[in-house]
């Protein structure tokens, strides 16, 4: 069966495509941000979106880390690929470790692709004028990618990672909780996330979509020094789709604006 493209018949804008499914509950999760965070009085002032729910996209750490040949890079490719063919404007990866990746992603299409370290970076940046250090929270094969340490080091920025034994801890929570389907232990992030403060951080990056998943079942995004890397890609994709993200009560909702692409 050949991919169907979705028209533009009415005038309107081109849907975003999501490649997704890695994992899938933080792609739900960044569906749900998604139509959470769009100001929008009805169903049609909301995003459109294409999403490929790939699940079976072969481990992004295993691979990154060494323990495994299957090399999610052309299956992520293909994927960009599939979803261009549906006619997106832009694409979003709702993925950090699969960020390592970026490059064949990027060489498969011809549309743009909005980063998820790159959009953090920015915002870590605009929090914090002067920034010196970030910590950050991430699988271990993020943190071995070194794609956020790179992308903060162009902007003379150190990355603070856990020790060993917070490693395990986040691991823990990322593996055997959000991703088993179980309740996430948000006290071990903090207790984390205080001790890479202690180290000088001054904004601890949430660099995994399963930890945006905890943040948001746990109200971690209103807690310094969290900085959520999802929260992050959700507003520049609504802002990049030109829709307006939606402010607390009370407040105006946010003007689109440009993106890193």
């Amino acid at each position: 069966m050949s991919d169907a493209v979705v028209g533009d018949e009415e005038g309107q804008a081109p849907p975003v495509g999501v490649i997704g499914g890695v994992g899938p509950l933080a792609t739900a999760y960044f569906l749900q941000r998604v139509v959470q965070l769009t100001d929008a009085e009805r169903d049609q002032d909301h995003v459109d979106l294409v999403v490929l729910n790939h699940a079976t996209v072969p481990d992004r750490t295993e691979f990154v880390l060494g323990r495994s040949t299957l090399d999610p890079g052309p299956v992520l490719a293909r994927d960009a690929r599939r979803l261009e063919r549906f006619g997106v404007s832009f694409l979003v990866m709702p993925c950090n470790t699969a960020h390592y990746f970026t490059q064949q992603v990027i060489d498969a299409i011809t549309v743009p692709f909005v980063s998820i370290v790159d959009v953090t970076v920015a915002a870590a940046r605009r929090r914090e004028p002067g920034l010196t250090k970030v910590g950050l929270l991430a699988t271990a094969g993020t943190v071995a990618s070194g794609v956020y340490a790179d992308a903060f080091a162009a902007h003379g920025i150190e990355v603070v990672t856990p020790s060993a034994e917070d490693q395990a801890r986040v691991n823990a929570v990322i593996y055997d909780q959000v991703k088993a389907g179980r309740p996430a232990d948000a006290d071990a992030l903090r207790a984390v996330a205080a001790r890479l403060a202690a180290r000088g951080a001054g904004v601890v990056v949430l660099g995994c979509t399963e930890l945006s998943v905890a943040a948001v079942d746990h109200q971690l995004l209103d807690e310094p020094p969290f900085l959520d890397s999802m929260d992050e890609l959700v507003r520049a994709t609504i802002t990049r789709a030109g829709h307006r993200v939606r402010r607390p009560s009370g407040g105006t909702a946010q003007p689109s604006s440009d993106v890193p692409a």
